[in-house]
């Protein structure tokens, strides 16, 4: 059994980052469950013990295979102000209309997960760690005010009895529409707001196969839905949220939840439930079985930042993912957090580049991760390490996973590979409980690639990849001998781009705003025309050579002897771009295996027909290498600041407004 740990717990000073983060610290908050009684179903009382967040139920005989146990437990709980204590789930009081906003979780005992690997998981609840839970089914009954609007985990059984004529109408044409259809409109919402009523609903849901029930609740719910055909069924696509949230949730909410059920299903399994719900509330980002709350929330006169545009869709896209990781695909991230949030957030990247092109991904690319990984590792953990234990939480379950599979797809065994190895790990692991060793193990089997050496590295290790050209050695053959040449060189003007974001071009042929036109807003449309920067490339720099000299050095052969320096431990396969003095180029893949005779340094002989005037090492920013400066040879010069700075401004403010809103991580 799990249960929501108070909040008044013992944290590092570290943890606060503001006056209103020890302010809550020292807000004393009751947030544990009160289990009144346990009894059997005819109502004998059952002996139990409470742990902490865990509670043990002593049975009076073992329960032995194939056999079952019912049991009846009494319990009640406070409901927070998430506002002033935090948490996952709780209320947001709307102070102008006197109304409140319900995101109820983590509100009932649930079962632990019993496995044939660990036995038991119980491990106690902390915080950060988050469930293991079983698969049931469920048929839950809320009663609320009448006037409020309910979402919940699962399929609405009554809608006679709780909703309107007019609203049930509206649900029917939703579900074979392929753009939302509003349920419980605005108009409708801003009366209940100033209704209060004394009256009461019951709204019952039921849902099959599912590892935890959630809802909410408030008058203030403006509704909408849309149908989301797959083959031989339509599931629904839903948003509940409040007038504060438009004009932005009207906008994009439910069309996001379509396109993301769509998308994971492409990649991972095809999405089994018949529902999909995102909720709007302040700041809080959280998943559950069909239903998740998320933020973005326009400023009071509706007007909004593209920061603000770009947290909304990012939350979005990653708690509905959250469906299929772990809701389906049911790892346990109280133990091994990146297998949830990990592989979440890289298929949310995926899912991201094909809603808009050019989509500012704050994590997924190779060279993003960077960073992270060359700073100091007494402050890193290795990917496996458990969640309560695990230094730079975000960076480490979130971005880091997510960088390696992106190396995986995209390097290491290519985008057909991956993607095949992958979906079979997911088709193979629905509704089970994978370990690291079934990922791991799957991968491997599934696309007949030996990826030891890269688990290790990656998962095991704080180690990072800083691979060097450490020297490079030219010889002309002339009259059948070898002679030794002056490397000269013109220095290249160039700015590398990820591969995935090249491949993406050819690869994503219309993406979801280049479809629907309604998508893109005035901060897309200038981002759009400003994203013009001149890329010089050596054709550029090198057109005045002339055709007598291209003669000239296509009769004589070169060789080059370089050698490469793995300064920061982590192998990797090595990608070159040779870029030779007529203006062409070509790549070279060498794959990791050049490191079998040792992982310091290793050497390669490259043989042209036209002189080189640079090598470059890791063009594509492929493999996260954490210092690009002696990634040439000889020295490229890089971009100017100033040219960084005009690229990535674009960026900024939309990263820290996706921190703010914890789109990729809930802190």
């Amino acid at each position: 059994m799990n249960s929501d740990a108070k909040a008044m717990d013992i944290e590092r000073m570290e943890d606060f980052r503001s006056v209103g983060d020890i302010k809550k610290k020292l807000f004393y908050y009751d947030g544990g469950f009160k289990i009144d009684e346990v009894t059997t179903t005819s109502g004998q009382k059952i002996r139990y013990y409470i742990n902490k967040t865990m509670m043990r139920i002593d049975l009076e005989k073992p329960l032995k295979q194939n056999e079952s146990v019912s049991f009846n437990v009494k319990w009640w709980y406070n409901i927070n102000d998430r506002i002033a204590v935090g948490g996952r789930s709780g209320y947001e009081y709307f102070e102008k209309d006197k109304n409140y906003l319900y995101t109820i979780a983590q509100w009932f005992p649930r079962m632990c997960v019993y496995n044939d690997v660990t036995g038991w998981q119980n491990k106690q609840f902390l915080g950060k760690g988050e469930f293991t839970l079983p698969f049931g089914d469920y048929e839950v009954s809320i009663t609320v005010p009448a006037d409020h609007i309910v979402g919940g985990t699962g399929e609405l059984q009554n809608a006679d009895q709780v909703l309107t004529s007019d609203q049930k109408d509206r649900l029917e044409k939703a579900k074979n529409s392929d753009s939302p259809v509003i349920i419980a409109t605005q108009s409708e919402a801003m009366i209940r707001e100033n209704g209060h009523s004394n009256e009461y609903k019951t709204w019952t849901f039921k849902a099959t196969n599912v590892r935890d029930f959630a809802f909410a609740t408030s008058r203030k719910f403006i509704w909408d839905a849309q149908g989301v055909k797959f083959p031989g069924k339509t599931l629904l696509a839903m948003s509940f949220y409040p007038k504060e949230g438009n004009p932005l949730w009207e906008r994009y909410s439910t069309k996001l939840v379509a396109h993301t059920i769509k998308t994971y299903s492409k990649y991972t399994v095809e999405y089994p439930y018949p529902v999909a719900i995102s909720v709007h509330s302040k700041w809080i980002g959280m998943e559950y079985p069909m239903i998740c709350f998320n933020g973005g929330r326009p400023d009071d006169d509706g007007k909004y930042s593209e920061g603000t545009k770009y947290s909304m869709w990012g939350v979005i896209i990653h708690e509905v993912g959250h469906n299929f990781f772990p809701m389906i695909i049911n790892s346990d991230e109280r133990q091994w957090t990146w297998m949830d949030e990990g592989l979440n957030t890289f298929v949310q990247y995926l899912t991201e580049q094909e809603w808009e092109r050019g989509y500012p991904s704050s994590r997924g690319p190779a060279s993003f991760i960077a960073d992270y990984m060359r700073g100091d590792q007494k402050k890193m953990s290795p990917a496996m390490t458990n969640s309560e234990s695990v230094l730079q939480f975000g960076n480490n379950a979130y971005g880091k996973p997510a960088t390696a599979l992106n190396i995986l797809r995209e390097t290491v065994m290519g985008r057909e590979l991956f993607d095949y190895a992958f979906k079979t790990y997911c088709e193979r692991w629905k509704f089970k409980h994978p370990t690291p060793a079934d990922f791991f193990r799957t991968m491997e089997d599934a696309s007949a690639v030996d990826l030891d050496w890269f688990w290790r590295g990656w998962f095991y290790t704080t180690q990072n990849v800083d691979i060097s050209i450490s020297n490079v050695k030219a010889y002309q053959l002339k009259n059948d001998k070898m002679i030794e040449m002056q490397f000269n060189t013109i220095p290249l003007v160039t700015k590398d781009q990820f591969v995935g974001d090249i491949r993406n071009r050819e690869s994503i042929k219309q993406t979801v705003n280049e479809l629907d036109k309604s998508i893109d807003d005035d901060y897309a449309r200038k981002r759009q025309k400003n994203d013009t920067i001149k890329k010089l490339t050596t054709a550029d720099l090198y057109a005045a050579v002339s055709d007598e000299e291209k003669k000239q050095l296509a009769d004589q052969q070169y060789y080059y002897e370089v050698s490469f320096q793995n300064i920061g431990g982590l192998v990797a396969p090595l990608t070159i771009r040779a870029n030779f003095k007529d203006g062409t180029t070509e790549i070279i893949r060498i794959p990791v295996e050049i490191w079998v005779l040792g992982n310091e340094v290793v050497s390669k002989v490259f043989m042209f027909n036209k002189e080189v005037i640079a090598f470059r090492l890791d063009p594509f920013l492929e493999s996260a290498d954490t210092d690009l400066d002696n990634n040439s040879w000889p020295y490229i010069k890089q971009l100017t600041r100033f040219q960084q700075n005009e690229i990535k401004k674009q960026q900024q403010k939309t990263r820290e407004a996706m921190m703010k809103f914890g789109s990729t991580s809930k802190k």
